[in-house]
């Protein structure tokens, strides 16, 4: 009798157990949203969508600007050499964009991709339309509190 009851006692334990474990399950499968607030008067536009092939890391110190901008290059149209005290995100919407960077080695992007574009003078570079399309570009800036948006720099050798 001792036994048949530790077994009666134990199978009881595991059929709340089970019971308990079953509720959890139940809700973990009910949806998150039931338990959200819906927003009201809020909408929003995608002005640009555009992937990275090697992902994004992006780090800024002290006070930092962020500056969205749309930048469009004429076909013939370069930016000239430049750099950004401060990272930049960019995301060309339409056409392609060819960039030589102060090693002379060149970029191409084309619509629907995206890129970083590193901080310091270091890391000048020429921006240029070879296409017959206009390019455009959506570009996120995240630069030093008061920092110009690009600062002009003379052809590194590469006489493009």
């Amino acid at each position: 009798m001792a036994v048949s009851g530790v077994r009666s006692g134990l199978r009881g334990r595991i059929r709340r157990a089970v019971a308990v474990g079953a509720c959890v399950a139940a809700v973990g499968l009910v949806p998150s949203t039931a338990l959200a607030t819906p927003g009201s008067g809020v909408s929003g536009t995608i002005l640009a969508k555009g992937t990275s092939d090697d992902g994004l890391k992006i780090k800024t110190r002290g006070r930092t600007d962020v500056v969205v901008r749309t930048i469009t290059v004429e076909p013939g149209g370069s930016t000239g050499w430049h750099y950004h005290q401060g990272e930049l995100i960019a995301v060309v919407q339409s056409g392609t964009l060819t960039r030589t960077m102060h090693d002379c080695s060149v970029e191409t992007t084309t619509a629907g991709k995206s890129f970083v574009e590193p901080a310091g003078p270091h890391h000048v570079h020429i921006g240029r339309n070879l296409g017959t399309e206009p390019v455009v570009l959506y570009v996120t800036y995240l630069l030093p509190e008061g920092a110009p948006l690009s600062v002009d720099a003379p052809d590194p050798g590469c006489d493009v």
